[in-house]
């Protein structure tokens, strides 16, 4: 089943390497694929969002692959940066590479051209690795699942022993699940720290402890949360220590009071009860005080880890920011209480030892915790996916929009495993309380068969070490003898030695041999119990695909979200029906005779600006037409802007031309072309087309 696991988690990882990136190109000047004049002062890019640059973060090649920028990138305002270029470029294809740092954390890399005067024959040839790739890469996904597994664990089954089961505290197993978890988030955040450097530039591993990378990782944003987070785990540590430490031995304290006063005598309990009861309230006062104090350190130490992933990833930037990093850290807290109560919950139902093992109320009261976890992790679920995603077409045509539906799917199955697990809760809580004292006198009665068997085992062993002496006979010594008794004494001595080895080997298998039946008499009575038994089944189930929906989850928060995504497909579907001259066939008929035709409208370069247009007019058959009149005209109704009328100056026959068309905006505009064939017939005839 844990190869199985372990199997889904990396086939899921795999597949996220490299990591997506969150901010997107959306524009920049000269454009992709543009051919301008005369060579630009400088390069411009605009992204969808903030994005982190350095020097060499924008490069500028010409057709030799020689750089030709100053090699520093200036914030232009907004999300537009750009860099300078060198004086006196010669004409061609150049080429411009980005490798950026997005506002939510996550790499961005990209390349595209332009050419000056005419495309070059050759350009350069760019290998272009993806960023956030390679080995790196996948080490950093494995790391981001390893540190939320481990907040999971360490945050869920504190919850768990505090809310539900104080008893747990005192538990080996539940113990060792917390620190495990402790463990996990601290190691996989150093790891973080050290591999950040490399993953978001070179992507080298030997540049991974390359000091300088270090330091430069800590003056970021990213950096600042992890070194937050390893800052909140040492308090978690002291959290840890007093949780199982005080706190489990007032538990325990508390129970051995509890015995030992049910085997005082009477006489004793009239004597001292005022003073008993007395010291018991001030014990349960403490043991309040304490768990009260525990739970708010925790809470603090728990929110402030949560919002070590809010205040660097997809919370912290996009639409609505202020709000949506606090219902990021109640969504975080919700998951953990949920599936790391759930992972603590399948410890103590297996793990357990029998002494300790959980009871019906525990459970109870779990299952009412994860009740309200899930109910404030759908409502913050929603928020975050309207957020994230924002349209249909981006829930199901993009890969953070199908990530999101398999979540989706994932957290109703395992809401309905949750659903049968609260159906065996209830029949657990139900359960008569003379089965349970049944089972509990068939325990006592298995230890103390257990102690009698060790008891007698230990006298067999007692009497055979002590028997073997008693059978030498006692001689008489003298000089002349002295020398034969003495090895006869040896002889026998030895023997007995080895009778005794022997004798405590046998005994120590029997004794192990008692144990192991012991241990199978009381699995037999603890499984006894068939809404135990199915208990143990269900949440099990629950912990197996919560294993898969973590992955799927660390998956979906590398990947450009589905808002980001669409946004800019539409830039790059502009920029690309932008690149190059606008040609446009409009076919008319005005009625009259010798009254059809069709009008091309041709405009270069197609951009906000100034432009050249064009007008041919051809017959039905191709040939020229030469039309009294042709007027055009441009409108964007999104903007309200228009018709700005231009009238073509007639060049030749058919051939109609204007310069110096102003296009004040880009956007999606409606051109209206009127033709005239006589004095009485005309038509306007219109078509759209993205300008700009």
């Amino acid at each position: 089943m844990l190869l199985l696991l372990l199997a889904v988690i990396g086939a899921v990882l795999a597949g996220a390497a490299p990591a997506s990136a969150h901010a997107a190109l959306t524009g920049s000047d000269p454009q992709q694929g543009a051919v301008v004049s005369r060579a630009p002062t400088q390069v411009s890019l605009t992204f969808s969002e903030k994005v982190a640059m350095s020097d060499g973060s924008v490069r500028v090649l010409d057709p030799q692959g020689k750089r030709v920028d100053t090699g520093k990138a200036t914030d232009l305002g907004g999300t537009t940066y750009g860099v300078k270029l060198h004086s006196g470029l010669p004409n061609g294809t150049f080429t411009v590479t980005y490798q950026v740092v997005s506002a939510d954390s996550h790499p961005v890399s990209g390349a595209f051209t332009f050419s000056v005067g005419a495309p070059s024959q050759t350009s350069v040839a760019l290998s272009d690795p993806a960023v956030g790739g390679g080995v790196v890469g996948a080490l950093y996904g494995v790391g981001r699942y390893v540190s939320y597994a481990g907040f999971i664990l360490l945050v869920g089954g504190a919850a768990f022993v505090l809310a539900c089961w104080q008893r747990g505290a005192g538990v080996r197993p539940v113990q060792r699940l917390v620190v495990s978890g402790w463990l996990a988030l601290t190691g996989a955040t150093l790891a973080l720290l050290l591999l950040r450097g490399s993953y978001v530039g070179s992507g080298k591993v030997g540049d991974i402890f390359d000091l300088t990378l270090l330091g430069q990782v800590l003056q970021t944003k990213a950096g600042a949360a992890l070194v937050s987070r390893l800052l909140l785990l040492a308090a978690g540590a002291l959290f840890i220590a007093v949780l199982f430490g005080a706190y489990a031995r007032r538990d325990e304290a508390d129970v051995t009071d509890e015995g030992g006063a049910s085997g005082r005598s009477d006489e004793s309990d009239k004597g001292d009860g005022s003073d008993k009861s007395g010291v018991d309230a001030d014990a349960d006062a403490a043991k309040r005080d304490l768990t009260f104090g525990l739970a708010i350190g925790g809470t603090v130490v728990a929110a402030g880890l949560a919002a070590s992933w809010a205040m660097a990833e997809h919370a912290s930037t996009g639409i609505q920011a202020g709000l949506a990093m606090p219902v990021d850290v109640l969504h975080l807290l919700a998951v953990a209480v949920w599936l790391g109560g759930l992972s603590a919950l399948l410890v103590a139902l297996f793990r357990a030892p029998n002494e300790t093992q959980i009871d019906a109320v525990a459970v109870r009261r779990f299952s009412r915790l994860a009740f309200g976890s899930v109910t404030v992790l759908a409502a913050t679920g929603i928020y975050q996916s309207w957020r994230q995603v924002g349209s249909w077409s981006a829930l199901t045509g993009t890969w953070y929009g199908q990530l999101l539906l398999i979540k989706i799917g994932l957290v109703a199955v395992l809401v309905g495993i949750a659903w049968i697990s609260r159906r065996w809760t209830a029949q657990l809580s139900e359960a008569p309380q003379v089965k349970a004292m049944a089972t509990a006198g068939a325990k006592a009665g298995a230890t103390a068969g257990a102690k009698a068997g060790a008891t007698a085992g230990a006298t067999a062993l007692t009497e055979l070490r002590t028997k073997q002496p008693t059978k030498v006979p006692a001689h008489s010594r003298d000089s002349s003898s002295g020398g034969s008794d003495s090895r006869d004494s040896d002889s026998r001595n030895a023997n007995s030695e080895s009778s005794n080895s022997g004798d405590s080997r046998r005994a120590a298998q029997l004794a192990r041999q008692q144990a192991a039946v012991d241990t199978a008499r009381q699995k037999r009575l603890r499984d006894a119990d068939p809404a135990r038994t199915g208990l143990r089944r269900s949440v099990l189930a629950e912990a197996g695909v919560a294993v898969v929906l973590l992955a799927v989850t660390t998956v979906l928060t590398s990947t450009e979200p589905g808002r980001t995504e669409e946004a800019a497909q539409q830039a790059t579907s502009s920029s690309s029906q932008r690149s190059g001259p606008l040609s446009l066939k409009l076919p008319f008929d005005t009625g009259g005779q010798d009254g059809k035709g069709t009008a091309e409208v041709t405009l270069d370069p197609a951009r906000v600006g100034g432009n050249e247009m064009h007008v041919f007019v051809k017959r039905p058959n191709g040939k020229a037409f030469d039309v009294p009149e042709v007027k055009v005209a441009f409108t964007l109704k999104a903007k309200k802007i228009g018709p700005l009328p231009v009238t073509p100056d007639h060049i030749a026959t058919g051939h109609w031309s204007a310069i110096g068309v102003q296009i004040p905006m880009a956007g999606d505009w409606e051109i209206a072309v009127t033709v005239r064939t006589s004095d009485i017939d005309q038509t306007t005839v219109t078509k759209n087309a993205k300008i700009g």
